[in-house]
């Protein structure tokens, strides 16, 4: 297991555990999961569908609270990046940038320099959300999730969205332009988990094992899937 300096460490995370149905006899989702993440660590969460990836990561960003145990953020943290969930539908592209402005204390006019310029939008983010297409709501979400600057990235499933060039750019601001920040990462995408990530936390049956080795881990999950 890495071990880091008390200075080092970004998130303690402490017997931490989710149950979903109000019956105590019950199986939890996951539980007794402990780890601890640097502020330069990146770390990916596997495991099968329905294990509990994208619980931990809500978990973790504050969206959803565990059943049991306690997490500890000692750096910012953003909130899951994926294309969903970070805007208001209701509201135009403009006014999600305006609000996000707000809660995070920003200046409007640089925050929208920086979400328009990456979403390329153009006229369209004077539109409802609700109206976008899949593809506009993905670089909307994109844009915003990376217009503020955090210490640690939670990232639940990326998706391919829009062409090369496009995607090119998502990689770049993501894992290049902030390769010296933390990133926890929830993904069944072994290609990239291959590429970014230095270790590993794979969830199976309600338990969690850390790998050291990226390679290994990705080894054992792939196994676990064809299983």
């Amino acid at each position: 297991m890495t071990s880091f300096s008390t200075e080092d460490i970004g998130l303690e995370v402490s017997n931490l555990g989710k149950t979903y149905a109000r019956s105590a006899s019950a199986p939890p989702l996951f539980r007794n999961l402990n780890f601890t993440v640097g502020r330069s660590d990146r770390l990916a969460i596997l495991g099968r569908n329905g294990q509990g990836k994208s619980t931990m990561i809500k978990i973790l960003g504050g969206a959803l609270a565990p059943s049991e145990g306690r997490v500890n953020w000692r750096m910012t943290n953003s909130w899951p990046i994926g294309f969903s969930g970070a805007f208001q539908g209701s509201l135009t592209g403009v006014d999600n940038v305006r609000f996000l402005a707000r809660v995070y204390q920003r200046d409007f006019k640089e925050l929208m320099g920086l979400v328009d310029g990456f979403a390329e939008l153009g006229s369209k983010m004077a539109m409802p959300v609700k109206h976008y297409s899949s593809g506009m709501r993905a670089r909307l979400a994109f844009g915003l999730s990376l217009a503020i600057d955090f210490d640690c990235y939670l990232i639940d499933e990326l998706v391919a969205v829009g062409d090369a060039r496009f995607q090119r750019k998502c990689n770049e601001e993501l894992f290049e332009r902030r390769a010296q920040r933390a990133f926890i990462m929830a993904s069944h995408d072994m290609r990239t988990v291959g590429r970014v990530c230095d270790r590993a936390l794979i969830i199976e049956g309600g338990r969690a094992k850390m790998f050291t080795d990226i390679h290994e881990a990705i080894d054992i999950y792939t196994w676990l899937r064809a299983a």
